[in-house]
């Protein structure tokens, strides 16, 4: 008798919006090949396929190559039928941009923007830069079918509104959906911006990693978590707040989140700005940072790389209990490179189990600066690709 497991089982596909999953690699398919993949009819294959293309979703994509008789017609997803909206919403910052289905960016903007100046002001701004993004690409803004946003405090997914933001005065329960969904008539989906970036990082550079952290070191340092190739939020969205563990070298640092000695508090852009400007250097933001050590100045190299083995040693502990298989680095401090990076390599193999840190990678954020904008694309679409918003389309 035979130890080999049993052949895994065709997907079974329940209406068009199953059937469509398939087709979102991107490759050109014949009905044949479908209907062998999935052991579905060829006729209940090609009634599924006409629906699909009867909403733009697909398109033709030529002929096969025959192996006798006619050549087969194939067909692939459109990515380009409707757009998306993705909104990355900083500290002191705000990048939108423009994509097809398929994430490709059409169009995108990044400007300083103060999330601390509230909700009005700032959604406000969101509305008006995005319709002129929209407008730049000549398409009609009713061609946006979702829009996705990230911000930099905790959010409660299910409903998208701030939870006691800790930088964000006069967003706490501030409904940002209703507000961009009145202006934009599409869904509306909100998520904190580090877990968009574990996202982004994951669909557009690392498809292939089931096990990712991504930690962003700017203002605030947060991390999002890939795992299994699923993003993990925790059972209120919280999950991934690295910046206010306590850490030893915080003593009695006091953080803006009102309690004291938080990683953040000694780690982060904002705390290494004021620890410089301490010594007598001008360095008002993470970017001012950045620059000191691409100048060569030794005391904010000393300063970073001393970061970085704080954070390394808090990075340890997630190590070991989430083994994830890649750590990546992003946020302003990011650009600082082999600096920070070297300061958590040191601590995260030093002081993680061998066993952890066997294959662990520790790399800088490949997406330069869109990592953000990237997820809430990412999220965006996935909400109305689902198979259940489809067969919602096609009725």
């Amino acid at each position: 008798m035979s130890d080999a497991a049993p052949a895994a089982a065709p997907p079974r596909l329940t209406g068009a919006g199953d059937l469509f999953q398939l087709l979102r690699d991107g490759r050109a398919w014949t009905r044949s090949q479908i209907a062998a993949d999935t052991g579905q009819a060829r006729s209940t294959i090609a009634a599924r396929v006409e629906l699909l293309r009867s909403i733009g979703l697909v398109e033709p994509a030529g002929e096969a190559t025959s192996t006798g008789g006619r050549p087969p017609a194939t067909f692939r997803f459109n990515p380009a039928v409707r757009m998306v909206l993705a909104v990355d919403l900083g500290a002191v910052h705000a990048r939108l941009a423009v994509t097809d289905l398929a994430g490709t960016v059409l169009a995108e903007v990044d400007e300083p923007l103060t999330i601390a100046a509230g909700p009005e002001h700032v959604l406000g701004w969101v509305v008006a830069a995005g319709r002129r993004l929209v407008a730049s690409t000549g398409r009609p803004v009713d061609e946006v079918v979702a829009v996705g946003v990230g911000l930099p405090g905790p959010v409660e997914h299910s409903t998208g509104r701030p939870i006691n933001p800790p930088i964000m005065p006069g967003w706490h329960g501030y409904d940002v959906v209703g507000r961009l969904r009145e202006a934009f008539d599409a869904p509306v989906l909100v998520d904190n911006d580090v877990n968009l970036m574990a996202l982004g990082e994951h669909t557009a550079v690392l498809p292939d990693v089931d096990d990712l952290l991504f930690v962003k070191v700017a203002t605030g340092i947060g991390a999002g978590i890939i795992s299994d190739g699923e993003l993990r939020r925790g059972a209120q969205g919280a999950a991934g707040d690295l910046g206010h563990i306590k850490v030893r070298e915080g003593r009695r640092l006091p953080c803006r989140c009102g309690n004291t000695g938080c990683l953040e508090a000694v780690a982060s852009g904002a705390a290494i700005a004021a620890a410089l400007r301490e010594e007598g250097l001008d360095a008002a933001t993470s970017r001012d940072v950045v620059a000191l050590v691409h100048a060569g100045d030794v005391v904010a190299s000393r300063a970073v790389r001393q970061g970085g083995r704080v954070i390394g040693g808090v990075l340890a502990g997630c190590v070991n209990l989430l083994n994830p298989s890649v750590i990546v680095i992003g946020g302003n401090l990011a650009a600082a490179g082999e600096q920070l990076i070297a300061g958590i390599r040191e601590v995260v193999y030093q002081d993680s189990l061998p066993l952890a840190t066997q294959h662990l990678r520790v790399v800088v954020s490949r997406t330069q600066g869109r990592a953000a904008v990237l997820g809430a694309s990412a999220m965006a679409t996935a909400h109305v690709l689902s198979p259940a918003a489809i067969d919602a389309v096609v009725g």
